[in-house]
């Protein structure tokens, strides 16, 4: 499909990161569930439960559009998922597989600040003003996320060192 226009490549990077947030809504309990400090296992929930709120706003975002959310899988986020999972699987110590899940998790937060960092600034130069600040909601908390993460990484690397 020929992308003709900004709005055109904003509802299709719309999609791919309505996606991404999808398909971590069945990732994160996995990482929750593998995570053996407390602390790391609380983070992802907690996230968990932010995601379920970026996926309302998405959906809120696509019916101001009135288009629709679906669309082909983001091939990006099922790699850093599969990666992710690949992590728990392996023959680790339990300090070693949380410092591997922050990493995972930390891949996924950068690609989604990229990727809602891009779609804030197409909203703002459509004219988008709700969508906009939608957005930016979603982008603080990815940020906020990942700190915490680079927070409980500061003692938990340690730990596995």
């Amino acid at each position: 499909m020929k992308l003709e226009s900004l709005m055109e490549l904003y509802v299709q990077q719309l999609t791919d990161l309505y996606s991404a947030e999808t398909q971590l809504l069945k990732a994160w309990p996995t990482m929750a569930k593998a995570a053996t400090a407390p602390a790391l296992r609380e983070e992802f929930e907690s996230h968990l439960k932010e995601t379920h709120g970026q996926v309302a706003r998405l959906e809120t975002i696509f019916d101001a559009l009135d288009k629709s959310p679906k669309g082909k899988p983001c091939k990006a986020m099922e790699g850093l998922v599969k990666e992710g999972a690949e992590a728990i699987e392996e023959d680790m110590t339990p300090e070693v597989r949380d410092a591997a899940l922050i990493a995972a998790a930390q891949r996924v937060e950068h690609y989604e600040m990229a990727g809602y960092g891009c779609v804030r600034t197409y909203a703002q130069l459509l004219g988008e003003t709700q969508a906009a600040k939608l957005l930016q909601a979603t982008l603080d908390e990815e940020g906020k996320t990942d700190h915490a993460l680079t927070k409980l990484a500061e003692k938990i690397n340690v730990e596995a060192e």
